[in-house]
Formats: C-alpha cells, structure tokens, sequence
C-alpha cells in the first residue's frame, strides 16, 4: 500500500508539470495545445474558468468511455474510467492554481513568446513521463482514444491524429461562433501538437529513463528487479 501511495504521488507530480506545462504554453499568446483548445475557447468566451472547462470536457470524455465500453467493459474497465474523476479534478485545480501563479507572465515580444512556449513544451513534456511511468492511471483524453481505438480497431496513433484534429476543428468552430474571429488556435498549438511528442520520447529514452528515475524515486522500481538485486547481492 505504501509502495502504491507513492506511485500515485508520483502521477499527482506529473498532473502539476502537464498543469504548469498547458497554462505556460497558454501564456505564451499563440495558442494552446490541441488537447486544451476546446476547453480554452470556452474560457475566453464564458464566465468559467480553464480550470473549469476542463474538468468539464473530462467529464464529457468520460461519458464517451462509458459509451464505448458498453457491452464489453469488463470490471477493471469501469475502475479504471471512475478513477479518472478525481484526477481530473485535481488536474484541473492544478491549470487554475497555475494560471493564477502566471498571471502576471506576459511576453513583450514574439520572441518571448516563442522562448515561454517552447518552456511551456518542455514543461509539459516532463509532466507527460512522470504521468505514464507509475503506471497506475490514465488521464481522460488518452484512455478515451485507448477505447475508441479498441472498439473501432484502429491503431492508437492514427486513433490520436484524428482524436486532436477534431478538437482543434472544434475550438475553430466555437471560437467563430462565438467572435466570428479564431482565438486561442494559433501557430503555437501547431508547434505545440508537434513538438511535445518528440521531447517526450527524448526524455523518456535519453533522460528520464527507468533507471534514472529508479534512482530519483526507488518505490517505481518494479518488484522483479529488486528481487533480481537482492539474489545478486546473495
């Protein structure tokens, strides 16, 4: 049990670097991730904080896991899909805790802009690895892909490719609706969609490997291996 605490500790430290990573590249004024850009459209649009509207679109992404299960999720499926709820709230706590702490952040200048979201990528990026590497828990957007392209057959990238277009498409949609101008989808979240993956896997590979962060955080060390070393040490 303990062991587990401290994997979820782990999660809940990665859910603040990916808060902290979307609310810089938010503040860098040229977009949002595509992840984000539905729910930041709702918030320069409405009263609701981005806090809020993302709590919200998890809740909505969800349902549609819900949905997707249906008449074949097992036990374990319905566990892990209820466990999304209180992550994403803490998730979405952490984006206005963020945005409070960086509301003074403003680039004078486009170079600034593109210095804080390039920070803001990186940021997001450490976030990302501590996420997936406890391995205990999915945040809502992922696992809503991992069963649409489950249900659907289709092969998890491309399932993703098509997952980010139609948000990006979406904020378009709500961000004209509601201005009749587009905001919040700029250059940045091009940079941002494009960008993040290759930093993940380079930090994933080359700097936050598994025996690097068994050496940092020794509880994510597998139990095998610390059998393994035990027997060696005999």
């Amino acid at each position: 049990m303990k062991s587990m605490f401290k994997r979820y500790l782990v999660f809940v430290a990665g859910l603040y670097f990916l808060a902290a990573g979307v609310v810089l590249i938010v503040r860098s004024a040229l977009g949002t991730t595509p992840i984000s850009s539905v729910n930041y459209v709702m918030s320069l649009n409405t009263p609701l904080t981005l806090g809020t509207c993302t709590f919200i679109i998890n809740m909505l992404l969800i349902v549609g896991q819900f949905w997707l299960v249906r008449g074949r999720g097992s036990r374990q499926d319905t566990v892990e899909i209820l466990l999304q709820i209180p992550f994403s709230f803490i998730f979405s706590a952490f984006i206005d805790l963020n945005m409070l702490l960086a509301a003074d952040i403003r680039p004078s200048n486009y170079a600034m802009s593109i210095a804080l979201l390039l920070v803001g990528c990186l940021v997001q990026s450490v976030g990302v690895v501590l996420e997936l590497k406890p391995r205990v828990a999915m945040m809502s957007a992922e696992a809503f892909v991992k069963y649409a392209s489950s249900r659907y057959r289709r092969e998890f990238g491309r399932t993703k490719v098509c997952f980010d277009v139609t948000l990006v498409t979406l904020a378009v949609l709500l961000s004209l609706a509601f201005t009749q101008t587009i905001e919040g989808v700029r250059e940045g979240s091009l940079i941002a969609a494009g960008l993040t993956g290759y930093i993940v896997t380079f930090l994933n590979h080359k700097i936050m490997t598994r025996k690097n962060l068994y050496r940092l955080i020794p509880v994510l060390r597998p139990a095998t291996d610390k059998k393994q070393e035990a027997l060696e040490a005999c």
